[in-house]
């Protein structure tokens, strides 16, 4: 890793795609970095995903429903012990990790996690981009086959997206591609979204002229972020996500007053996102 990675701005792929959606919601999560109190479903897709992770600790053999569904309660105890707040968020917290067993069932429904034994999980990946811009993120989990193709799984908790959702939730795997092939020299041979609620399998097979141009993508994405930063011109763009913006008290598509927008010295580069967002269409 050279030095220059440390001090080049940083994008992930859910504030890319917090951009591309509204870039006033880009603004608030990574400039004004105003707080978002965790939604249920947030925290059911952390949680599974804690499960899942957790699971494949076990040896093969022993990864089945039950066990799966046996590591809830003390996966939740230890979110619970690690983020203030998290016990007074459901009035019915026995209810919510029911919810979260029938997901890991959809999971099941999918794979059998005993047949394979993954190359790496929550994999920490970042790589430079033309010296400009350094990617990064988390992978949920990286797959290596005996001849070195790789595959990359992202677990999904809400339903299976449709049209321009099932487009975002891509724009992520193909952002994971594109540090694995840079930094790897292998273009992954499959990416895979995997919607535990729906118990459907989403692949794609990309080639390294598109990973080519989703880089020049990104790049036009960063000088456009770099030219409203400048400008302070971070405009809403209202959808149907308006719903679950957590932030419409202070936009002005809905009468609301952005605050202040802060001093050049005072503005933090944006935060690591570890991708998990509201089950919603979002990064979910």
């Amino acid at each position: 890793m050279t030095e220059t990675i440390t001090t080049l701005p940083t994008l992930s792929p859910s504030r890319a795609a917090d951009f591309k959606t509204c870039p006033l919601l880009y603004r608030f999560r990574s400039i004004d970095r105003l707080p978002e109190r965790p939604t249920p479903d947030q925290m059911r897709g952390t949680l599974v995903h804690a499960v899942l992770e957790a699971l494949f600790e076990e040896p093969s053999g022993t990864r089945t429903p039950e066990r799966a569904a046996a590591l809830v309660a003390p996966q939740w105890q230890r979110l619970v012990e690690t983020e203030e707040g998290l016990a007074e968020l459901f009035a019915d917290t026995e209810a919510f990790l029911e919810s979260s067993r029938e997901l890991l069932g959809g999971y099941f429904a999918i794979e059998d996690p005993n047949r394979l034994e993954p190359a790496e999980r929550e994999a920490f990946v970042q790589a430079e981009v033309e010296g400009k811009l350094v990617i990064r993120g988390y992978i949920d989990r990286l797959d290596v086959s005996p001849a070195g193709d790789i595959r990359v799984v992202d677990y999904k908790t809400g339903g299976a997206p449709r049209e321009a959702f099932e487009a975002r939730a891509m724009f992520q795997l193909k952002f994971y591609a594109l540090v694995l092939w840079r930094t790897r020299g292998v273009v992954p041979r499959v990416l895979r979204l995997m919607y535990l609620k729906d118990r459907e399998v989403c692949d794609f097979s990309p080639d390294a002229e598109e990973l080519e141009r989703f880089e020049r993508t990104l790049l036009a994405l960063w000088q456009a972020i770099e030219r409203a930063t400048a400008e302070r011109d971070f405009r809403a763009q209202p959808s149907r996500l308006c719903g679950w913006c957590a932030h419409q008290a202070l936009c002005p598509a809905y009468g609301g007053t952005p605050p202040p927008f802060p001093e050049p010295a005072a503005v933090p580069a944006p935060p690591l996102s570890t991708e998990a967002e509201p089950a919603t269409g979002r990064d979910e």
